[in-house]
């Protein structure tokens, strides 16, 4: 049984003209390279685990949080950008990247290790042990946007200002998704799931390169690999975030969650940076005209469908190096 690229390409992608969308933006004229290199890794703990990190730059905060299957690896071309104007951290998430995975222990239910709420338990306390208590800008993506924003919402005397790009903004239809992806999330929250992804290893494998518009390097891809080489419950976390997703009000928690933080967002004051996909995937339509209702915010637009630090990194960079400062002052 195997899954056909093209049609999970097509799938992440929500109009059948996006990709040609994509290429009428016009490319940087002194378009840079992007690098492959790792940024330099720590360690810290994180209640009974340990987290890797990747540290740079002196002064306030700065977090940089990514989502599913990522790391911190996203963020390498991007970070040093920011670095002169701040301390930059972007973390591991537990069972991801170089961070400890959870033990599996028998009886208990696999996805309940990588729940949203295990996630913020690690990532809070992660973020105590390192300092990170107040003068906060928060850079995020994907499922690393629910946490930073949902951070952002339980600690906002604490935040300076938010960056964010293709993440999660108010509960999500199945009625608003195209066949595949409609497809895609309800394999992933049946038992077919364990066969796509813990054996397949589905996510790391084709929905992330599918999800870029230019082509990986096998460099890279192996990167974002390592840490789910072994079939089986290292790749659990993967499998989990999708099942994660709330769809008409399914699951009940984490749509709570999102429907806290759509409120939230649309209210509040805090300085905000929306970098703004073309032709993106989690932010389009509707969404983003929703997204653009939201006080006291700037907005971009870069090239790219949903791991967008991968198509248009120098162009994020750039955009915070103007940002930042403005939020410092």
């Amino acid at each position: 049984m195997a899954l056909d690229f093209e049609l999970t390409r097509r799938g992440i992608l929500t109009a059948g003209a996006a990709a040609g969308a994509a290429s009428a933006l016009p490319a940087q004229a002194n378009e840079k390279p992007i690098s492959a290199d790792p940024l330099p890794s720590k360690r810290a703990k994180a209640l009974d685990l340990e987290m890797s990190y990747v540290e740079m730059g002196e002064g306030d905060p700065i977090l940089f949080l990514h989502g599913n299957p990522t790391s911190s690896y996203l963020w390498r071309n991007i970070m040093p950008y920011a670095a002169p104007f701040g301390r930059c951290i972007a973390p591991d998430l537990i069972g991801m990247g170089g961070s400890d995975k959870r033990p599996l222990v028998e009886g208990d239910d696999p996805d309940a290790r990588y729940s949203f709420y295990e996630h913020q338990k690690y990532l809070d306390a992660l973020l105590e042990n390192l300092g990170v208590a107040e003068n906060v800008t928060l850079v995020i993506h994907d499922w690393g946007s629910a946490l930073g924003f949902d951070w952002a919402r339980r600690n906002e005397d604490k935040v300076k200002g938010i960056c964010f790009m293709e993440g999660f903004t108010r509960p999500f239809s199945y009625s608003e998704m195209d066949w595949f992806p409609w497809v895609m999330f309800k394999s992933f929250k049946s038992g077919l799931g364990e066969w796509m992804v813990l054996e397949q290893n589905m996510f790391v494998e084709q929905v992330l390169p599918a999800s870029v518009l230019r082509e990986l390097t096998q460099e890279e891809l192996g990167h974002y690999q390592a840490p789910y080489l072994n079939a089986g419950e290292d790749r659990r976390p993967t499998l989990t975030w999708p099942r994660e997703v709330p769809f008409d009000g399914e699951p009940a928690e984490t749509h709570e969650m999102v429907v806290r933080l759509s409120e939230w967002l649309k209210s509040n004051d805090l300085p905000k940076l929306f970098v703004n996909a073309e032709p993106g995937a989690l932010i389009q339509g509707e969404v983003r005209d929703f997204v653009r209702t939201w006080k006291n915010q700037e907005e971009i637009t870069v090239r790219g469908i949903h791991f967008i630090q991968e198509d248009s990194p120098h162009e994020i960079g750039a955009a915070l190096e103007k940002w930042i400062p403005k939020v410092n002052a």
